[in-house]
């Protein structure tokens, strides 16, 4: 069965959204993700600290309307739906290059 390529690129997207938001490093075998499973920060918090601690990286989140769907669902979503977003996303290899990130948006976000 071919995978619609809305799809791909939704999943990859959330891949690289979530290694953005799940942080832990590339060599953790298992990212600490409670942080963002169990953040209380809204997207635009969310996005004030991404564009604050990258704003290369927040500029191309918010020029991708996939991108930005997905964090804002993230977000909205409650701790067991985060959880399995998260682990869905974390299936996706190209989202490994940015795993320090996440840790400094998601202990960051609240002070925005």
């Amino acid at each position: 069965m071919k995978v619609p390529l809305v799809t791909r690129l939704t999943v990859g997207s959330a891949g690289v959204l979530l290694t953005l938001f799940a942080g832990g490093g590339i060599a953790a075998a298992q990212p600490n993700v409670e942080s963002i499973v169990n953040s209380t920060c809204s997207y635009p918090q969310v996005m004030a600290a991404l564009n604050a601690q990258s704003p290369d990286i927040a500029s191309q989140v918010s020029a991708n309307p996939v991108a930005t769907a997905w964090i804002q669902q993230l977000v909205a979503s409650p701790p067991d739906q985060r959880r399995q977003m998260v682990i869905e996303a974390q299936s996706v290899p190209a989202a490994q290059e940015y795993s320090g990130l996440i840790s400094q948006v998601a202990n960051t976000c609240g002070n925005f």
